[in-house]
C-alpha cells in the first residue's frame, strides 16, 4: 500500500515517523599525505580538504513503509544510511527515533534504538566474519544483548535461517561455503535476529545475479508483510526501487533534490536530475529509443559546484542556478523538489 504523506512547512512528518532526519550533515576530512605535511611544516599552510558527503538532509521514514533512496555512486546515500543505522554520527543536525532525539536518549533507550535499526550491506562476503560459523554470526548479537538464552540459541538460529530460506542444517558451515545469494540471506538473518523495526538495505542486491536479485527482493517483501518491517532501501537502480518502494527520495551530491510517492515520481518527474535518471532505465515499451546517459561526470564532493550542485550537467541551467541553492520545497501535496524551475510554476 502506498504511503500518503502529510508534510509540514519544515519538511518534517510527525505522527507515525519511525526515523526522522532534520538538517543532517556529515563531512570527512581527507587524510593529509606526506607532501601536505611537509608544506605545513614549512609554513605554506596547505588547505585541508573536506568531503561534504551529506549536506543538510531532511528525510522521514514512517512506520511500515519502504523508502527508496536513489542516486549515482558517490552521492552520499550510503553515508546517510550508516547515520540512520547509528554506525556513523552526524557532523551536524538531528536524528529522531520514535519522535525522540537520538542524542538525548538515555542508555537503555539508546540500546533499544540501536537494536531496532539494523543494516544489510552490499557485499555479502565482506560483511560476514570468515572465521565464524553461521550459527555464531546469527546468534552473536541476540546472545550478547540478552535477547535469547544460551539454551535457546539453536532454536533461534534455526528459526532465522528458515525465515530467510536457508537450510538450518547448514548452521555450522562457514561463509565461504555458501553462494553469494545464500551469504546475503545470512546477512538478512543476522539483522532479523535482534527483532528490528527498521532495516537499512545498502545496495543489498547490487552484487547478486539478476535471478538471485529477484529472489532476495521477494524475500524482503515477504518479511515486510510477515514481520511488519520498515525499510530504507538504498540503490542506484531505479528499476528495482520502482517495484519495492512506496516513496522515493532522489539524492545528488549530498542533497535530496526530489521526494515523492513512487507512482508520481516515475509517471511525472519534477527535477531535471530525476528526469535524466529515468531516461537511463531500460523499458520494454521504449526499447527502440536511443539510450541516453547524463552528460558530464558527478563533481567531486571536495569541491562541489556553487548554487545548485546539478547545474553543470543540467540542460535547463540558468545563471541563478550557479549562484543560489534551490530550497527543497513542496511543489504538490506530499511532493518535494529542489529546483528553481518550480518558482515560475
Amino acid at each position: 500500500m502506498k504511503a500518503n504523506l502529510a508534510t509540514t512547512t519544515d519538511n518534517r512528518v510527525r505522527g507515525d515517523a519511525l526515523i526522522e532526519l532534520v538538517r543532517v550533515s556529515r563531512s570527512f576530512e581527507k587524510k593529509r599525505d606526506v607532501a601536505v605535511k611537509i608544506a605545513n611544516t614549512m609554513g605554506l599552510g596547505a588547505k585541508e580538504e573536506i568531503v561534504q558527503a551529506v549536506d543538510r538532509v531532511d528525510l522521514v521514514v514512517r512506520k511500515g513503509e519502504v523508502v527508496g533512496l536513489v542516486g549515482e555512486s558517490g552521492c552520499g546515500k550510503s553515508t546517510l544510511g550508516r547515520m540512520v543505522a547509528g554506525i556513523l554520527p552526524p557532523s551536524s543536525g538531528s536524528i529522531y527515533y520514535g519522535g525522540k532525539s537520538v542524542s538525548a536518549l538515555n542508555r537503555a533507550e539508546r540500546r533499544a534504538a540501536a537494536l531496532a535499526v539494523q543494516m544489510i550491506f552490499q557485499d555479502p562476503f565482506a560483511s560476514l566474519n570468515p572465521r565464524m560459523r553461521v550459527k555464531e554470526i546469527i546468534a552473536g548479537a541476540p546472545l550478547y544483548h540478552g535477547l535469547v538464552r544460551r539454551s535457546e540459541v539453536d532454536q533461534h538460529v534455526d528459526l532465522m535461517m528458515e525465515r530467510v530460506g536457508l537450510d538450518k542444517t547448514y548452521k555450522r558451515r562457514y561463509p565461504h561455503q555458501f553462494s553469494g545469494g545464500q551469504r546475503q540471506r545470512i546477512g538478512i538473518a543476522r539483522a532479523l535476529a535482534v527483532n528490528p523495526k527498521l532495516i537499512v538495505c545498502d545496495e543489498s542486491v547490487a552484487a547478486l545475479d539478476v535471478s538471485i536479485q529477484a529472489q532476495v527482493l521477494n524475500l524482503f517483501m515477504k518479511l515486510r508483510q510477515d514481520l511488519d518491517l520498515t525499510y530504507l532501501f538504498i540503490s542506484h537502480d531505479l528499476g528495482v526501487v520502482e517495484h519495492l518502494a512506496d516513496r522515493v527520495a532522489i539524492m545528488y551530491l549530498g542533497r535530496i533534490v526530489e521526494e515523492a510517492t513512487t507512482a508520481e515520481l516515475f509517471s511525472k518527474p519534477n527535477h531535471p536530475y530525476t528526469t535524466a535518471l529515468l531516461k537511463e532505465v531500460p523499458r520494454l515499451d521504449s526499447r527502440h529509443r536511443e539510450f541516453q546517459t547524463i552528460k558530464g561526470e558527478i563533481p567531486s564532493p571536495i569541491n562541489p559546484p556553487s548554487g545548485c550542485h546539478f547545474h553543470p550537467r543540467c540542460p535547463h541551467a540558468m545563471s541563478r542556478c550557479r549562484l543560489e541553492q534551490p530550497k527543497l520545497m513542496e511543489v504538490a501535496p506530499g511532493r518535494l523538489s529542489a529546483c528553481h524551475l518550480n518558482d515560475g510554476k
